[in-house]
């Protein structure tokens, strides 16, 4: 019997990187409530009741505000469920992100 030699090549590195960060980023309207912002803050992105509401301030005074940085797919999904919550309440509330520098 003869032995076959086989050449493999092992990698001595892989190149693993991070997921790449998204901030999510709430709006300012003039027609969605300080509290159903709040309600968003407390229940989709899980704030504490205080921190929900000095971000909804900061949003009202500064136009807007990043609510949390977060993996593309989970920004992707916490987005679509505040937008859906606040349609289905009738407010025009708009959230967005963006990559985080």
């Amino acid at each position: 019997m003869e032995k076959q030699e086989t050449s493999i090549k092992e990698r001595e590195h892989t190149n693993i990187k991070e997921p790449r960060r998204f901030k999510v980023i709430i709006h300012n309207d003039d027609f969605t409530t300080m509290e159903f912002v709040v309600k968003i803050l407390t229940t989709v992105f899980y704030k504490s009741t205080i921190e929900a509401e000095s971000l909804m301030l900061m949003v009202h005074k500064s136009q807007s505000a990043t609510v949390g940085i977060y993996s593309y797919d989970i920004a992707r999904t916490k987005i679509a469920k505040a937008t859906s919550m606040a349609r289905d309440e009738g407010f025009p509330l708009r959230l967005s992100m963006a990559p985080e520098n």
